[in-house]
């Protein structure tokens, strides 16, 4: 499938959005509703902007030597992506750990590359799994963690309607996996609280 570049068809998306609002039994020119179309195909755009991102481009220049061998954890990212099965939202926690061989990663680049795969349609077991295998690639650490913890819209709207429901995925990469000790210290440090 060919991707189009954002702003490509935008007019087609909003006349997508009127079919779907006439198709709900709605007016798309009543005047609550004559911009909406233009607000949801930004609102789109903007919450599956980690298309247009490239996590290897992101990470290419912050890389950098240090002898540092002691578990990097960056936690409480907060993320927000779109449930590929009903396009509503999922929002959480990532905790992303590794351990160094030789080569670190800036800190805010984590985030960052939370954000690539967060903002996608996506499930939370596969958004676990490519943080973690991005950054392992990337790094070559001695070891990769990954957890998320998420409330899913889909689950608390509608369905069960479970409001309390959370998901925790985990993907354990090197180390983490085969180490339980150093498995064993990622999961008590991010469970700690920080000092208000």
């Amino acid at each position: 499938m060919k991707k189009q570049k954002v702003g490509q068809g935008e007019g087609r998306f909003e006349g997508l959005v009127k079919e779907m609002l006439t198709l709900l039994g709605e007016d798309p020119k009543r005047e609550g509703l004559e911009r909406t179309p233009v607000r949801v195909a930004k609102s789109l755009r903007y919450l599956t902007q980690g298309y247009q991102m490239d996590a290897k481009e992101i990470l290419k220049h912050a890389v950098f030597k240090e002898p540092y061998d002691e578990m990097v954890i960056v936690k409480d990212i907060e993320i927000f992506s779109l449930c590929e099965h009903h396009m509503l939202p999922f929002y959480g926690k990532a905790h992303v750990a590794y351990i160094p061989n030789g080569k670190i990663i800036g800190l805010s680049k984590i985030p960052r590359l939370v954000e690539v795969f967060s903002k996608r349609l996506q499930v939370q077991e596969r958004l676990t799994t490519q943080i973690a295998e991005c950054l392992m690639k990337a790094l070559q650490p001695k070891g990769v963690a990954v957890v998320i913890e998420a409330l899913h819209l889909c689950m608390s709207m509608r369905g069960v309607r479970k409001a309390d429901a959370y998901t925790i995925t985990s993907s354990m990469l090197g180390a983490f996996r085969k180490d339980a000790r150093s498995r064993s210290e990622f999961l008590s440090l991010i469970r700690l609280k920080r000092e208000e």
